[in-house]
């Protein structure tokens, strides 16, 4: 699964989309019962109002036919209220909502997010208008309305309390090919949720003295490569091993994430690495690697499959009884919910067939999750000291914690302690959070691929534990102007600002502008617009950020500051480097990696530089430094090439965010 807290490289700006200059348009005003058709160009934002009763709740339906939209709500004080943007492109539904706290106009805005100077389509309609919900449960159903349909995927959710589950309800379609609708008893594939149950396993045999947390892997895994660092059971259920993710090797070698990837297949690959991404215990770097290690070191240690021992040690004694570890994509579940995707003003199946389990591959209920919540509570399975050590925040080498526990993440949400996972394969979307002081956690699933599950969690949290939690500050936005008005900067000095940082090696941050706006754009990712608080701070559009420019006595700036997840990161600007200067041609050739058995071939293409594998979409790549390209596919994210004493190419190493310097040898 790749999910969860991310280090900065993918923290920042990742999902967020592009933003430019754009001129609003007033559309008037939206009524029920009546479809807004229009087209619409990057240049533009159309803004529609709507007259709302206090307490009311609005369910809108915007329907994308060729471009990619965003929509923006504010409530009767033109401030902000939410932002709604699913992850389907130019064609499909944004699905949004307003529930108005007094009587007054309230306003959504749409604009584009696609590239400059595209156009397209949209229309636009009401759905429902409803009185906003009062009792908790209702207001949980609200949430959920636009999964709440008999054409969509859908969700299910429980809400568990003082040990026993007070609210659970489905939503939509289970399977969209027979008109299943999804139930509290649904099964779903949850995906990195599964790390809790692959750890609480090795602390069951540690308990019966057949292990150590302190163990080296290779006692029971031998075929783990030596290393020469030992890595223990710990640093593996902590994400701090050093190892090199399994899904992000894989899309190196060309696999795609819905081909049959099996627990062989993986174990293989961990077999052939020759380097560790860093030494274990210094750094955490989320890696699903570490979990499939642990689910086969369970398998070795207790004779029996990892799905076997799971069901007779955790899932029998709790009564989950439709809950398994996946192994064999063949394997016929009842009651299975199948994922989605949207697509062009529909839906098609977004398929999975993992046949690996340990990092993800757990299939369940809400119910049945509900049972294993309530065991950190009222322990059926286990002891206290299993639960408190998967509760205990991991630290490093160096004393510092991150964030992690063991197989699940451990912080505060609006000062209440939180302890959380969710999980991301295919369109499956899971989040439970548990938050024991209270004695209270939700569970969340769907099986469409725009389902943000991790957000309606916490939506969830905030009705049933609203007097509990404290307001948390967020980066200021100011009220939205029907008539625009911005602080307005000199565009001179934006001259001085624009350039490349680099935040970490092979990691740029580029500053540019264009309409007398600034745009930032982070290596492997799309292009921000960047809104002026000041002459030298910046929000980032769309994004919980804040860039702050570091003057110099009116010259180019040297300096550039992130401000984003309670961190503050330099980025020096990088020298200049002429890349027209650089010879694509002396970079083209074959390139072979006996890491993962896969060659990728590098040609010169109307002036770019074209990475081209059997299994793969050719990409480009693009040089930032000398010797040194950033590629467009995720996984090439920088390519270090390698002279020899007579300067000729001879390889490269190339990284990504859970990948560090995977060697290529040169071979044509």
């Amino acid at each position: 699964m790749k999910n969860s807290i991310l280090k900065f490289s993918f923290l920042l700006f990742l999902f967020f989309p592009i933003s430019i200059l754009q001129a609003q348009i007033k559309k008037g005003e939206i009524a029920k019962d009546k479809l807004v058709s229009s087209k619409f160009d990057t240049s533009e934002k159309h803004q529609y109002t709507i007259n709302l009763n206090k307490n009311q709740f609005v369910f809108f339906k915007l329907l994308q036919k060729g471009i990619d939209l965003k929509v923006t709500t504010y409530n009767d004080q033109k401030e902000k209220l939410e932002e709604f943007d699913s992850p389907n492109h130019r064609n499909g539904y944004e699905l949004f909502t307003i529930t108005s706290d007094k009587k007054g106009e309230y306003l959504l805005e749409i604009e584009s997010i696609d590239e400059k100077n595209h156009v397209g389509e949209y229309e636009l309609s009401i759905q429902s208008i409803k009185p906003k919900a009062i009792k908790p449960n209702e207001q949980v159903d609200q949430l959920f309305a636009q999964w709440d349909t008999d054409n969509t995927p859908g969700a299910a959710v429980a809400i568990i309390k003082d040990g026993a589950i007070i609210y659970k309800k489905g939503y939509g379609l289970a399977n969209m090919e027979y008109n299943i609708p999804v139930s509290p008893n649904s099964v779903f594939h949850i995906a990195s949720v599964s790390k809790q149950f692959t750890v609480f396993s090795i602390l069951l045999l540690e308990k019966q003295g057949k292990l150590s947390l302190e163990d080296d892997i290779r006692k029971y895994i031998p075929e783990v490569p030596d290393f020469g660092k030992k890595i223990t059971l710990r640093h593996l259920a902590s994400h701090t091993s050093g190892l090199r993710d399994q899904w992000n090797l894989l899309s190196m070698a060309g696999w795609r994430m819905d081909d049959v990837i099996t627990k062989e297949h993986i174990l293989k690959l961990v077999s052939k690495q020759k380097e560790l991404n860093f030494n274990p215990g210094e750094e955490y770097v989320y890696c699903n690697t570490g979990f499939t290690l642990l689910a086969e070191v369970v398998s070795r240690i207790s004779k029996v499959s990892f799905a076997e021992f799971t069901k007779t040690s955790i899932f029998e004694p709790l009564n989950m009884s439709s809950t398994l570890f996946y192994d064999d994509h063949e394997k016929i579940v009842q009651n299975r919910a199948y994922s989605y995707q949207n697509a062009s003003g529909g839906y098609k199946k977004s398929v999975l067939n993992y046949a690996n389990a340990g990092a993800t591959s757990l299939f369940t209920t809400v119910e049945d999750l509900s049972l294993w919540a309530m065991n950190f509570n009222n322990i059926k399975v286990g002891d206290s000291t299993i639960i408190n050590k998967m509760n205990k925040l991991s630290m490093l080498n160096n004393g510092k914690t991150f964030g992690g526990a063991l197989g699940q993440f451990v912080g505060t949400y609006k000062g209440l302690k939180e302890i959380q996972h969710g999980g991301a394969d295919a369109g499956y979307r899971s989040y439970l959070t548990r938050f024991p002081d209270e004695n209270f956690a939700v569970v969340v699933f769907s099986n469409s691929a725009e389902f943000n599950s991790g957000k309606i969690a916490h939506q969830i949290v905030d009705i049933y534990l609203k007097d509990k939690l404290k307001k948390e500050d967020k980066l200021h936005e100011p009220k939205k102007d029907i008539a625009p008005g911005v602080f307005v900067v000199d565009p001179n000095i934006f001259k001085t600002y624009v350039g490349e940082f680099e935040l970490r090696p092979g990691f740029i941050i580029t500053i540019s502008t264009a309409d007398n706006e600034l745009f930032v754009q982070a290596t492997g990712q799309p292009k921000f617009a960047l809104n002026p608080t000041s002459n030298t701070a910046f929000l980032v559009k769309g994004v919980d950020a804040k860039i702050e420019f570091i003057p110099n006595e009116g010259k180019n700036i040297k300096l550039l500051k992130l401000h984003q997840g309670g961190q503050i990161m330099e980025a020096p600007r990088l020298k200049e480097f002429d890349k027209s200067a650089v010879s694509l041609s002396d970079f083209s050739g074959k390139f072979y990696s006996e890491e993962l058995s896969t060659t990728f071939h590098f040609n010169v293409v109307v002036n770019k530089l074209v990475a081209s594998n059997s299994r793969l979409s050719d990409f480009n790549l693009s040089p930032v430094k000398e010797d040194i390209f950033n590629g467009e596919a995720w996984f090439f994210g920088q390519v270090e090439f390698i002279r020899n004493s007579e300067k000729i190419i001879t390889g490269f190493k190339v990284s990504n965010g859970r990948v560090r310097n995977l060697y290529f040898e040169k071979i044509m």
